[in-house]
Order: structure tokens, then sequence, then C-alpha cells
């Protein structure tokens, strides 16, 4: 099965609205957990939640796209661009 990297990237009001939101989104992510080997928040600099970063094994991007689209962070507008990359590991130590 592939990998992909999904990125999604806040807006400017991203902060204020990720917290109504974050419960829904979590229970997205645990309803995906077969398909989700890792998600987290990305940072800014001051270690402020500014995106996401997911990695999905998923067979197309077609499946990544419609997971992205009904995440609660893409539906209440946390989330103002987003980039699906495939991915391939090669070192994997996350395990250990």
């Amino acid at each position: 099965m592939p990998h992909f990297i999904l990125i999604c990237r806040d807006g400017p009001d991203g902060a204020a609205k990720r917290p109504g939101v974050r419960p829904q989104h979590l229970d997205h992510v645990a309803d995906h957990s077969s398909t989700v080997k890792l998600a987290g928040p990305l940072l800014d600099e001051d270690g402020n939640p500014a995106g996401s970063l997911f990695l999905l094994d998923m067979e197309t991007r077609a499946e990544v796209e419609a997971f992205s689209a009904a995440d609660p962070y893409q539906k209440a507008g946390v989330f103002v661009s987003r980039e699906i990359r495939t991915f391939r590991i090669v070192v994997d130590n996350l395990s250990d």
C-alpha cells in the first residue's frame, strides 16, 4: 500500500478555530486509525500549532483527498491549504 504525506497549513485565524473543533478532529483521526500511521501538529517558532502533518497508508490520492475534505479542521476553516505527496519509507525508527 502506498504511503502519503498530508501537510495542512492553518489560516491566520486557525488558532482561534482549533479548540472548538479539536474533539471532532481527533475523532475523525481515530476513525481512520487503520490508515493514519502518524499524525500531529506542525508548530510555529513559539511552539503553537500552525498546521498538521499526517502519514497515511491509503491506496489512492483520492482517498487522501476524501480524508482531508472530511476533517473537521478543514470543514471549519482551520486549514487553508494542503499538500499531498507520495512517500516511501527508507528508515523507520519510530517503533524503537
